[in-house]
């Protein structure tokens, strides 16, 4: 099953009307919950939830205590190390912090927007960002500088839940290594 959310690049009407469905939604499976955020906030590159969908996110993670939970938005809620990048960060990441440091259930928060993979502990769980199927960021620290794009491979997180387990593959889907431009 695909969960599509929205991304910083989208409109998010128009993707409504052609997909249908909401921006933010939970399906409940019998062994998870995947909730999908929209931190999409239009003509700004950083995203944001807003303190009504946060509420909304308590209550969807109280209704199920003792199931896993997949939490999945664009934007990280973190800093990741890459400054040019961590300005354009989901700008409520503290708030989506306290929401999650208050259900043990929440298996994973999912992210991408930095078209680069990586893992940090978050508020008690994993947050994991997903690679680019199109280009990655390079890995640009402690500059304030565009880290551009590297002809690295691209690919997709695969989590798998298995009880209270979940584990993440990172499935690389091309094989390259060459500078291919800057922001």
């Amino acid at each position: 099953t695909l969960h599509l959310m929205t991304g910083n690049h989208d409109c998010r009407s128009p993707m409504l009307q052609v997909l249908g469905g909401e921006a933010r939604y939970a399906v409940e499976y019998p062994e998870f919950t995947v909730v999908a955020l929209d931190s999409l906030v239009e003509g700004s590159p950083a995203g944001r939830l807003g303190a009504a969908q946060l509420a909304w996110l308590d209550d969807v993670l109280q209704r199920r205590p003792q199931v896993p939970a997949l939490i999945g938005l664009h934007h990280p809620p973190m800093p990741v190390g890459i400054t040019f990048l961590d300005g354009m960060r989901l700008l409520d990441g503290d708030e989506l912090r306290a929401v999650v440091a208050a259900h043990g259930n929440v298996a994973r928060v999912m992210a991408g927007h930095v078209h680069r993979p990586i893992t940090a502990a978050f508020a008690g769980s994993v947050l994991t960002v997903a690679p680019s199927l199109w280009r990655q960021t390079g890995l640009l620290l402690n500059s304030d500088a565009p880290p551009g794009y590297l002809a690295e491979p691209t690919g997709f997180l695969l989590h798998m839940i298995d009880g209270d387990d979940c584990v993440t593959h990172t499935v690389q889907v091309s094989h390259a290594a060459a500078l291919l431009g800057a922001y």
